[in-house]
């Protein structure tokens, strides 16, 4: 939607993502994402944390569930989606605003990490194609070379050239 907020934050969840369910059966999860900038401090000749950001997110439905089994305390994760303000009164009726991150994408971080991916079954929805006769839709198809198959090296798979390809 136009108009929107979007951001992409770097950090580690605070806790588990706390999964839960709507009275109309909707999953969603909330959890919290710290991240906290670093700076080298040459003075000290060492590097020194900054203000610590938390902020709140939540993602939902098949997504949330997916989550929830993926991501525990302290993984370190790369999260983008739509910030949202939410204004709310408490019980003794003071007026209070909160930030808020609607997640639309989410994964591990890779930098300090490994991950393998498990591809979930949807419930409701047609599977995702197969790419080019492989059992997991992201998996790498076998490289052919451009001889092999009477094509150019642009379309070939690990080949590269410095010539432009138009």
């Amino acid at each position: 939607m136009a108009g929107e907020t979007v951001i992409t934050v770097v950090g580690n969840l605070t806790s588990d993502p706390e999964l839960r369910y709507t009275q109309n059966g909707l999953a969603v999860a909330n959890f919290t994402i710290a991240s906290t900038p670093r700076t080298f401090d040459r003075a000290k000749n060492e590097w020194v944390d900054g203000d610590a950001l938390f902020l709140r997110a939540s993602v939902w439905r098949e997504f949330a569930e997916h989550v929830a089994g993926s991501l525990t305390k302290g993984s370190r994760v790369i999260a983008s989606g739509r910030l949202k303000q939410r204004s709310y009164q408490t019980k003794e009726g003071e007026k209070r605003t909160s930030m808020e991150l609607e997640i639309d994408e989410i994964g591990p971080s890779l930098r300090y990490a490994t991950a393998s991916l498990t591809r979930a079954q949807s419930s409701g929805h047609a599977p995702a194609p197969a790419a080019q006769g492989n059992d997991e839709p992201w998996a790498p198809t076998a490289p052919t070379s451009a001889a092999a198959t009477g094509g150019d090296v642009w379309n070939s798979p690990g080949n590269f050239s410095d010539e432009t390809p138009f």
